[in-house]
């Protein structure tokens, strides 16, 4: 069913995951959150998983997200059980027609794409819609000067942030960042979700055809980069 103009924002599915490095195709789930959140913000519905992900989990990824190898162990449940759960919940948000936002979407999305064949699972092909606040963010305010992480994006747009790469906090925060988006760029919350989804397509791209151009001219010659969004 489509959603009516303005009215994307009103109550959005948030997902996110923490995980064992920055590599989609090889890294490995740690923990995520789905959950669903109304117009103001407020927490409607929310499921977490802590997942034991069968292989050591680097020091450097614990200490941005706090969970060792040895709590994953006793406290986590199979990745296999757990990636196919998160599929299922996706699936489900998706079956009601509510987008869902997630911060760096080709990031989380792609990377439970490999996961789902790691343990043979049907790969969860993307909802009908995403809303990527880093993606918007770039594209309606491309020169703002800092960091574009979640957390600099919480302080831009006033959202709280207690507790960042925790994955409930962060897919929280996300949602919120992006009704706080649509707030402050009226001609995006008029935008139907189908264009915005459309739209965020193209500024992926366009982002990092930039992004690759800029890292060629400043000594990287070869290097190169996608822009494939929200699956790469």
């Amino acid at each position: 069913m489509e959603h009516s103009p303005a009215a994307w924002a009103d109550t959005l599915a948030v997902f996110d995951l923490e995980t064992t490095g920055i590599d989609i195709d090889t890294c490995r789930v740690v923990t995520a959150h789905v959950g669903v959140i109304g117009p103001e913000g407020d927490v409607l519905e929310q499921r977490q998983w802590l997942v034991d992900p069968g292989v050591e989990i680097p020091t450097a990824a614990t200490l941005i997200h706090g969970v060792t190898t040895e709590r994953a162990r006793l406290e986590g449940i199979a990745a296999a059980r757990a990636v196919g759960e998160i599929i299922a919940t996706l699936r489900e948000v998706a079956a009601r027609s509510l987008p869902i936002v997630a911060y760096n979407a080709a990031y989380d999305l792609s990377l439970l794409r490999y996961e789902a064949e790691r343990y043979g699972h049907e790969p969860f092909r993307g909802p009908g819609w995403v809303v990527d606040p880093l993606v918007i963010d770039k594209a309606v305010d491309r020169y703002r000067s800092g960091k574009r992480t979640l957390t600099a994006a919480c302080e831009h747009y006033g959202v709280e942030l207690l507790a960042a790469h925790d994955a409930g906090a962060d897919a929280i925060a996300a949602g919120r960042v992006a009704q706080a988006i649509a707030r402050a760029f009226p001609e995006l919350a008029a935008c139907a979700i189908a264009e915005l989804h459309a739209r965020q397509v193209d500024w992926s791209r366009q982002q990092a055809e930039s992004y690759q151009d800029w890292r060629r001219r400043n000594g990287e010659p070869e290097f190169t980069t996608s822009g494939a969004w929200p699956l790469r």
